[in-house]
């Protein structure tokens, strides 16, 4: 179960992108998310994915 409150959830997301997943595709997939939803949440803290980096900035 993910972290309902953004700022743990991004902490949350970055540390399993950092240590498991390659891409948000790969970690959406592996923890059976929708990416979609986690985008959605973590742009409301102004939060957006950055593909090269494989991280939430």
């Amino acid at each position: 179960m993910l972290p309902k409150d953004p700022v743990m959830l991004l902490s949350y997301i970055n540390t399993q992108l950092r240590d498991f997943y390659p891409s948000l595709e790969a970690l959406g997939k592996g923890l059976d998310v929708d990416v979609e939803e986690i985008k959605k949440k973590l742009s409301e803290i102004d939060y957006e994915y950055e593909e090269s980096s494989n991280q939430f900035k």
